[in-house]
């Protein structure tokens, strides 16, 4: 049974999302207040958090910094009204997995439920159809897939779900080249096209933690004028 987690202060709208997620089978866990949602992500961990952006007490976005800052991988779905553009770009940037604009059907919520509780069951080390292995290694730095840990030095890194998938993705094709449009399909899962900033942010993260000199990038490389590229000059060990 899948656990998840709404965080909104509008009854109505929980009582909505609740009946059609019982409907899938899942155990729903509520809160109508930002701190009390946030005290409930870290302390259920869910397997799915829907994350009102407007919240007394605390809002949406710094809720999901702060369940990332925890290293809670739960996926999180963010609801957004139509008019904050700023906040689906804040939110994709600071850990968020999904969003879905206000007003929306319950169709498409339930389609948007359904594709990350199946992204769950892929294996998440393989965005694409290439086959990888289950533990890689770089030099100092190591992947290991099944216990989605990756360690520099020796030293265990803390990455976000998406900044691990990226790292999976681009290090299993060393020397291959990704357009920002074609990793936002692969690791969000659909077209998020408009976003490809989005991708830079993630990979700025994903190198502050995994490279030793950011001004000389020596995993992740930009290939100028199309994305971004693993060091094909680096050999797995």
């Amino acid at each position: 049974m899948k656990r998840v987690l709404i965080v909104e202060d509008d009854i109505e709208i929980i009582r909505l999302l609740e009946i059609h997620l019982k409907d899938l089978g899942c155990l729903v866990i509520t809160a109508n207040r930002g701190d009390i949602g946030l005290r409930k992500a870290i302390s259920e961990k869910p397997d799915l958090i829907i994350l009102d952006v407007m919240l007394p007490e605390m809002d949406g976005i710094e809720i999901c910094q702060k369940i990332r800052a925890q290293e809670i991988k739960s996926p999180i779905m963010m609801l957004t009204a139509r008019s904050e553009e700023i906040d689906k770009v804040l939110g994709l940037e600071v850990g968020a997995d999904d969003y879905l604009t206000k007003p929306f059907s319950v169709r498409e919520f339930i389609a948007r439920v359904k594709a990350i509780f199946r992204r769950q069951k892929m294996d998440v080390a393989s965005p694409s159809s290439e086959k990888n292995p289950k533990l890689m290694q770089f030099d100092i730095l190591s992947i290991d897939i099944d216990m989605r840990k990756v360690l520099l030095d020796g030293k265990k890194i803390e990455l976000s779900p998406k900044e691990f998938e990226l790292l999976v993705l681009l290090s299993s094709n060393p020397g291959k080249s990704y357009d920002r449009t074609k990793l936002l399909n692969m690791i969000w899962g659909y077209d998020f096209q408009g976003y490809e900033h989005t991708v830079n942010s993630h990979i700025n993260r994903l190198r502050s933690k995994i490279e030793p000199d950011m001004s000389n990038p020596k995993f992740i490389l930009t290939t100028w004028g199309v994305g971004y590229k693993f060091n094909e000059e680096l050999r797995e060990t």
